[in-house]
């Protein structure tokens, strides 16, 4: 009786406040200064006299003291320059949660995404991680998809579909989980909240401000399509339904690639975004693919061991090539000079990850033209004795690889120097929800303007869920 009488109350009577409206709104370029910051809830708040807090770039507080009326939330402002500014706001709502949020504007000038406000630190360790979980749940999830379309209609023993169900099944589950994870560290670290009040936090200027955000959203919708396919194929053992979801798979891994450097650094272009796809997802159909010869069909299916290497032999050169070619194209797009390899952080993780694809490499070229060769002639030897062994080895080649990348993801690469003092023109680059953008320098001829006193964390989830 309890629980239908919870239900028959309004929802309303037990949520908490919700931000309706802000002025300035999220991200807003003014041409003059306001006196006030004013935020305007659904329902009547309590501030304190710190309930909102305006910084400029350099931290200095500009806010005086704040003053709750109802529903409205009021703080006078000092005179305000030319510049970026973060707002950080708290109130305490009638059901007796302390609501939080943050949000930017400028003052003729750019603000900042609310993941780069004053005060967030930054991509951490713990970041990294998750990405490369991320990363790595993607190759477990598309690798295993296209390595399984890839063997056509041979079936696989009940053991080997049981493993391969097993290990699609992690992945997908995987890259739902480990993405609302990359957000939800994103969020914390934007809004500079512990997890408990992380929870009444305010994420609409992130969901929906962000193409971090609305990435993650998108991928998270994309993904649970997928699953609900692979679930289907799983119950009613219909493979053609394994096909929707690793289209599907493919193509929401270009959110990554439409929320991170491809997509925002100066000189991205939509040649860089799908030159980014293209790397990720031919790099997840590869490490994937090995995963799933090394540990599904060598020890589950002795008798699909020579059809599956010679099949997935051939298809990895194609994506071999794809990841390099791909790689190389953005390499030089994101170092403006060859010296950046060695002098930049970017360029060091760089010059580790390409290490590391070269040793993959001279793995991969030893099973294609020794370990093939056998295989073709059908002879046994040592050589094909150690070829597990030797398949998990360049496995796990390929998750450092994607260990590097998921650093690289969360770097920023270094920022591109002028060629000459010739005042810079400039360009409009369109906004996210398609108005029209603001005015910047062209990256030819001078570095774009950091709005924000320390550098700024890369986008997803990634995650470039954000995620």
């Amino acid at each position: 009786m309890g629980i239908v009488a919870a239900l028959a109350f309004p929802a309303s009577a037990f949520a908490h406040a919700n931000l309706d409206s802000t002025s300035p709104t999220y991200q807003q370029r003014l041409q003059t200064a306001p006196g006030a910051v004013v935020l305007h809830f659904d329902q009547s708040v309590q501030a304190e006299p710190n309930a909102i807090e305006v910084k400029n770039e350099f931290g200095k507080t500009l806010s005086r003291t704040s003053r709750a009326h109802g529903q409205t939330v009021r703080v006078p402002l000092q005179r305000l320059p030319r510049g970026a500014y973060t707002v950080r706001w708290h109130v305490l709502s009638e059901d007796g949660h302390v609501v939080s949020g943050v949000f930017t504007f400028g003052v003729r000038a750019k603000a900042p995404l609310p993941t780069e406000a004053y005060g967030a630190s930054g991509p951490t360790t713990t970041e990294h991680i998750v990405r490369w979980a991320y990363f790595l749940s993607l190759a477990l999830l598309l690798g295993g998809l296209g390595f399984r379309l890839l063997l056509r209609r041979e079936e696989l023993p009940p053991a080997a579909e049981r493993r391969f169900y097993a290990i699609v099944g992690v992945g997908v589950a995987a890259t739902l989980e480990v993405g609302i994870a990359a957000f939800i560290l994103r969020a914390e670290d934007a809004l500079q909240l512990p997890l408990v009040r992380l929870l009444y936090g305010d994420l609409s200027s992130i969901a929906g401000g962000t193409r971090f955000g609305e990435a993650f959203i998108a991928m998270t919708l994309g993904y649970a399509f997928v699953a609900a396919f692979i679930f289907l194929a799983w119950l009613t053992d219909r493979r053609f339904l394994l096909w929707p979801a690793l289209l599907l798979g493919i193509g929401f891994a270009s959110g990554l690639s439409l929320s991170g450097h491809s997509a925002v650094d100066p000189g991205s272009s939509w040649r860089s975004e799908l030159a980014d796809w293209a790397h990720l997802s031919a790099a997840a159909l590869w490490i994937g693919g090995l995963v799933q010869l090394a540990f599904v069909v060598w020890p589950k299916a002795p008798s699909l061991r020579r059809t599956a290497f010679l099949r997935f032999s051939r298809l990895a050169s194609g994506l071999i090539a794809i990841v390099l070619g791909a790689g190389v194209y953005l390499s030089i797009v994101r170092l403006p000079q060859l010296s950046d390899l060695w002098t930049a952080g970017y360029g060091r993780v760089l010059l580790v990850k390409l290490g590391l694809v070269g040793l993959a490499l001279t793995w991969g070229a030893v099973h294609h033209f020794v370990a093939r060769s056998a295989l073709e002639r059908g002879s046994e030897g040592p050589i094909l004795s150690r070829l597990p062994r030797s398949l998990a080895g360049e496995s796990a080649v390929g998750m450092a690889i994607l260990l590097a990348a998921a650093v690289l993801v969360d770097s920023k690469p270094p920022s591109r120097r002028p060629a000459s003092p010739v005042a810079s023109s400039v360009f409009l680059k369109p906004g996210l929800d398609g108005r029209p953008g603001e005015a910047r320098p062209t990256s030819r001829s001078a570095p774009q303007a950091a709005p924000q006193a320390r550098p700024a964390p890369a986008a997803p989830v990634a995650a470039r869920v954000g995620p």
